[in-house]
């Protein structure tokens, strides 16, 4: 993988927790020769990665829309900034640009850019991994979301399974450097 995106939140939380580990996500991610692509902000864990991507020494590339250029959020100091238009424009070219998806805490935007995502691969349209850094059991819940929706018929086992999920960023990185997508489509019987 030459190439990650990461979802994740402006905010930082209530716990310190969660950005000590996106800057340690962002140093793993440096160390092994991967380049972050974020959505461009200095603030929340957004920040931290981009923060602990480059003081490894790796790349960062932003991607934000000019709406939120005004807001004075913007990192100035990453590898490349890219300005788009709308939100949509700004998730779809984080997906073109990178090999793998990992989502880190954070609200609602992260929330939607991961089930987006997801979507997309569950039709077929990408066989890229999809991963959860799921940080002081953060999406522990989210988690038992998706297997009730498996469990009453409304997502397929194998669908359930192409999100990776793990607390520790290096066997993260490993799941998604060993990922097979599934064969069947979302209506492939």
């Amino acid at each position: 993988m030459k190439r990650i995106s990461v979802f994740c939140g402006s905010s930082s939380g209530f716990d310190n927790i969660y950005k000590a580990q996106a800057t340690k996500l962002g140093q793993l991610l440096a160390n092994q020769n991967i380049e972050l692509v974020y959505g461009g902000a200095n603030v929340g864990l957004m920040g931290a990665v981009a923060e602990g991507t480059l003081k490894s020494g790796g790349k960062v590339i932003g991607i934000i829309p000019n709406f939120m250029k005004s807001k004075g959020i913007v990192h100035e100091k990453i590898t490349e900034l890219i300005l788009v238009d709308t939100m949509h424009e700004r998730k779809l070219k984080m997906y073109e640009l990178s090999d793998g998806i990992i989502a880190l805490p954070g609200g609602y935007g992260t929330i939607e850019e991961l089930f987006e995502i997801l979507a997309w691969a569950q039709l077929g349209l990408h066989k890229k991994p999809i991963a959860v850094f799921n940080v002081n059991g953060f999406y522990d819940s989210l988690i038992a979301l998706v297997q009730t929706m498996t469990h009453r018929g409304f997502l397929k086992q194998i669908h359930q399974d192409m999100i990776l999920v793990d607390s520790n960023a290096h066997k993260l990185l490993e799941k998604m450097k060993n990922y097979t997508p599934p064969i069947a489509e979302k209506w492939i019987r």
